[in-house]
Parts: structure tokens; sequence; C-alpha cells
């Protein structure tokens, strides 16, 4: 048992609250749709430091309209150069829409791919991965032959957890995962305890924030980059744990993932 730390590019104006949801996007984002806010750029200076500190195999999930920064392309570029291919890039959606959210949508979900796989593998080179995470964790079982069909080989979207069973469409988690193998994916699901998410937002919010710590240090210990090809591998077992960029600005940019 190994785990596998990843890291999604989420920056204010993605989040659901201001764009992406059918109900949930009410808010109005002060950047515009391609400004950086100055606590993601703190965020990336954290993440770049915390890198520098360990020597684990990370995947960075993109949302590819970040390349569509130009300051944004140039830390990219200083991340690979830095940490080459122990820091690996999947996708994370071109905009960030909820897809599941909003039934379904073959059409519309393959033409993104498309856009978005084409930016990342541009952009990242030989560091890109065929592995998605869906948008919010909005993740339905018709999206899992989309996938397989644009080449994705690892979908690590699924949050088993009671509380966030509606982010399927109306399906269930079970639904999804069994999706994606009869798609020929291997499901990544993220960790939980109890029933409970322990990644994201979890590591935040009280009392769940008690058991994500926990979760976090009894987390076994993590890949290194010669492993990364083990994701892909259905036959290893993995813990999958996932921050945001934006949580590396938290502390005046000190805060790290808990380990043991």
């Amino acid at each position: 048992m190994r785990t596998w730390y990843t890291v999604d590019s989420d920056d204010f104006r993605h989040l659901p609250q201001y764009q992406g949801h059918p109900t949930r996007s009410k808010k109005q984002t002060l950047h515009s749709n391609t400004e950086l806010s100055a606590e993601f750029l703190l965020g990336v200076e954290g993440f770049r430091s915390w890198m520098g500190r360990h020597d684990h195999a990370v995947t960075l999930f993109l949302i590819s309209d970040l390349l569509d920064n130009d300051g944004f392309r140039s830390l990219f570029d200083g991340l690979l150069n830095t940490f080459g291919e122990r820091l690996t890039v999947g996708c994370h959606g071109h905009s960030h829409r909820s897809w599941s959210a909003w039934g379904e949508d073959v059409e519309g979900f393959s033409a993104m791919l498309t856009t978005s796989t084409a930016l990342l593998q541009q952009s990242a080179g030989s560091s890109f991965r065929p592995f998605f995470r869906a948008p919010n964790g909005y993740i339905a079982p018709w999206m899992a032959q989309v996938l397989a069909e644009h080449g994705y080989t690892v979908d690590s979207s699924v949050n088993p957890s009671w509380l966030v069973r509606y982010k399927t469409g109306g399906s269930s988690w079970k639904s999804v995962n069994s999706a994606m193998v009869q798609a020929g994916m291997v499901e990544r699901p993220w960790k939980t305890r109890f029933g409970l998410p322990v990644t994201g937002p979890a590591l935040f919010r009280f009392p769940l924030s008690l058991i994500a710590k926990r979760a976090w240090t009894a987390a076994p210990l993590p890949l290194k980059q010669d492993e990364v090809f083990e994701v892909s591998n259905h036959r290893t077992n993995l813990v999958t744990l996932y921050c945001h960029i934006l949580d590396f600005a938290k502390e005046a940019g000190a805060w790290t993932p808990p380990e043991a």
C-alpha cells in the first residue's frame, strides 16, 4: 500500500459558487476569466516550497484555462523545469464546469476533453499523464466511456462518502466505479475515514479536519518519481490524497499537508 499525493489547481474564479454549477453559481467573482488571484499566486509559491522539501511524486490536476494567462504559463514552466517528471500533470477540465450537475452531455464533455487534453499535452509535454479528475468531484457513469475514448486510463473523481453522493448525477459512487471499470479505466477514489471525507475542503472544516489530519498522518509511504506508473496499475493498492493550490496560501503561505 502506497500514497498518491495529488493537488488541484482551482483559483477562486473556478469555484462552483462563482461559475460552472446550475444552482450554486450565484456570486460575482472579483477576478476576470484569466486573472490570477493574489492568494493563488501565493499558493503556487507555497506549493513550490513544499515540493522542494520532499521527494514524493505528485500529480497536479490542472484546469487548462489557466494556460490562457501568460504569468501562469511562466510559473507552470518553472515548476516543470524544477521538479521534472516527479511532478506529473493530469486533466481537471478546461473551465471547471460541474459536469454531472447539468445532466448528460456527451457531446459537450467530449469537446471539452479535446480542447483541454491538447492544451495540457502541448504545455506539459512528457509530464502529462492520461489521468482525469472531475471538476468539483461532479462525476457520473455516462462520463466514463467518453474519458476512455479520449485515451484516459485513470479517473480520480470518486469521493465515496454519503455526504457528497449527490455529485453523481442521480446515480451512486458504486455505479460510477463500475462504469469506469467497464470502460477499461482504473478508478482511484479519494481516501475517506468512517465514511467521511478527509481530503480537499475536509482538511479545514471542523470536526472533519480532526479526522482528516489523522488520516493524512497515518497514510502509507508516498510514491516516488519512478513509481508513478503504479497509478495506472489496477493491481496496486493506493491511498489517494488531495489538496488545493489555494490551500498552500493559508497561514501566510506556510501551510503544508499533514504528514507522519
